[in-house]
């Protein structure tokens, strides 16, 4: 396998690589990366991430083999097309409406402009379905197939609505979308360049996969499915292309070690899953495959190359569990087997197997929390003191913050980086308004994320300085919902409403609010009870006489109901109204905004 392969198939390239939402607000610039065009590594960066770096800058269309093309270096993924009988099916739409509309142009440059006859979701990450309305709008999209995994939409909405605010504000460390580009800022996130900034849509699925072995035929191309639930995403699926001996991996095998715990935030995967799922499809399709590519990177071509490239993908992470768990069982904990666990040589050595996304370090202790939780056992850590009031204490043990920050340039001037952040991280949290503990640690956190392999952990590192030296970004990428917001069902809807209630000050509250949803024929019954939002959903959910009365009721479109929950306000009189609307206006003033841009690296 070489990484030469990220030319293979090149077609052509969009100059400039500037991509623009229609209020001239640029979403993407890939031409912010011409710094690393053959460019020796400097020594703000790690070699390997440098190099990893280049090849993911890389952007254009490129031939996968006869009938299937990858647009790459449009945004975090790769967008798919596979040309049919008589028109394209296209795969996982990027992040952006606005980016996968440039890669759908793109495409129709040098190929034949033919229609959209189906959309394949291959898991539940926003990267991978949130360009959808890029490639069609909502009403086309509903006269043709859109395929994804059985519980797709569940697990797109857990990660991106209900807690998508926590979730993007991480991701903007993990990802660097708001750092400057350049040798001393972002480089890469090891899985791409970064993550886009335009609108992100999501049109629901109309097909699910259900099984393995399941076959859909979409314009004469026929998928022979896999499903890998627990894997990369608790939805995701392999799908293989008997007609083009072509098997896409979805996420699930990616030219680099990727993560079991990402660092955005997310439930931890299964890695014993991910290596059998793994396995599985080297049984079912290997043999019988000449390429396989991904949502990420670059293809790898040949059997028995592919074939070894799998299996090398299937053992990483077979590796990680067993010996997280061997090691767990003789006493050890997270910690303590991040720093001792190695690969074996002849992992370590294979270029797709290096940690630019994941780490072995993360990967370790995310699978000890799976199956020990974040308690090591050690009543000391039972209930320790919140951050800010364990600083404190440290520090006032120490002598004080300024003895404190003197310690910490001593580790720091003996190479011992690591020590010195913890150290005056407990500084910070002390005395926030201390610059010069905040101006150390912000160094400490730029040289520790200049060595970093790691992308994300580079990331992480620089975005923490940049918010200590008073930087802070205006929001995040899922500051505005609306695009997802409004493919949602109503049990979603509500579902993700409840956790802006304000439990505390709901606990003494206690009424019943009755809706129909006219444009969507559908009741929901509110209740505030013991300070939380029940809500039940369906035609009948209003009519039951065993139900207690409402205290107010009416009816009104969805859009109606989006706007007035999203603004926190009633907005006009709705429809048919009986009871006392104010009960209304209490619903929303116990609801929260949450905030876009929270504090990380200081209280």
């Amino acid at each position: 396998m070489s990484i030469h392969d990220a030319d293979r198939g090149f077609v052509a390239k969009l100059d400039p690589c500037v991509i623009k939402d229609q209020d001239g607000h640029v979403v993407w610039n890939n031409d912010a990366y011409d710094f690393l065009i053959n460019s020796p590594c400097p020594e703000t960066a790690n070699p390997k991430l440098w190099r990893q770096a280049q090849l993911v800058s890389k952007q254009g269309l490129f031939k996968v083999t006869s009938g299937i093309y990858q647009v790459r270096g449009f945004d975090l993924s790769n967008m798919t097309i596979i040309e049919g009988d008589s028109g394209i099916i296209v795969v996982d739409p990027l992040t952006s409406a606005e980016c996968a509309q440039a890669a759908l142009n793109l495409y129709y440059e040098n190929r034949a402009k033919k229609p959209v006859m189906g959309m394949i979701y291959t898991h539940s990450h926003a990267d991978h379905f949130g360009g959808a309305k890029g490639v069609f709008e909502a009403n086309t999209a509903c006269i043709v197939p859109i395929l994804a995994p059985y519980g797709f939409l569940e697990h797109a909405v857990s990660e991106n609505i209900y807690a998508g605010n926590a979730m993007a504000r991480r991701a903007a460390y993990m990802y660097g979308d708001r750092l400057p580009k350049g040798p001393s800022g972002q480089i890469s996130c090891g899985l791409g360049a970064t993550v886009s900034a335009g609108t992100v849509t999501l049109i629901p699925p109309s097909v699910d996969i259900t099984h393995t072995g399941q076959v859909e035929v979409i314009d004469g191309v026929e998928f022979v499915f896999q499903v890998t639930p627990g894997t990369e995403a608790p939805a995701e699926m392999n799908f293989y292309l008997p007609q083009r001996r072509a098997l896409c991996v979805a996420e699930n095998a990616t030219q680099c070690l990727h993560n079991i715990a990402t660092l955005r935030g997310a439930a931890v995967r299964d890695a014993h899953a991910w290596s059998s799922y793994l396995d599985e499809t080297i049984v079912l399709f290997a043999e019988t495959s000449d390429v396989v590519f991904a949502s990420h990177h670059w293809p790898t071509w040949g059997q028995k190359t592919l074939l070894n490239y799998l299996t090398q993908q299937r053992d990483l992470y077979a590796f990680l569990h067993d010996q997280t768990l061997r090691l767990m069982n003789d006493g050890l904990t997270g910690i303590e087997i991040a720093e001792e666990l190695e690969l074996p040589v002849r992992l370590r050595d294979c270029w797709h197997t290096q940690g630019f996304y994941g780490s072995v370090s993360h990967n370790v202790k995310a699978i000890y929390q799976r199956y020990m939780t974040w308690f090591d056992g050690n009543p000391a850590h039972l209930w320790e003191h919140p951050p800010v009031e364990a600083a404190k204490r440290y520090v006032s043990c120490m002598g004080g913050v300024e003895a404190v920050v003197q310690k910490a340039k001593e580790f720091s001037d003996e190479g011992d980086l690591r020590f010195a952040a913890s150290l005056l991280n407990h500084a910070v949290f002390a005395d926030p308004e201390n610059t010069k503990a905040k101006s150390l640690l912000a160094s400490t956190y730029e040289s520790l994320g200049y060595g970093c392999e790691n992308g994300p952990w580079r990331n992480f590192y620089i975005s923490g300085a940049t918010e200590l030296r008073g930087v802070r970004p205006e929001g995040n990428v899922l500051s505005d919902q609306t695009g997802l917001v409004e493919a949602l069902s109503l049990h979603h809807l509500l579902a993700s409403v409840a956790v802006r209630l304000n439990g505390i000050r709901a606990q003494t509250e206690d009424f019943i609010i009755d809706l129909y949803v006219t444009d969507r024929d559908e009741h929901c019954r509110l209740l505030i009870s013991n300070g939380v939002l029940i809500h039940r959903t369906g035609k009948g959910s209003s009519k039951s006489s065993t139900l207690d009365s409402a205290n107010f009721s009416c009816t009104l479109t969805y859009n109606q109901l989006v706007q007035s929950l999203s603004a926190r306000q009633a907005l006009g009189p709705f429809g048919e109204e009986k009871g006392d609307r104010s009960y209304w206006n209490r619903l929303l003033d116990l609801l929260t905004t949450p905030k876009a841009t929270f504090e990380i690296v200081v209280p």
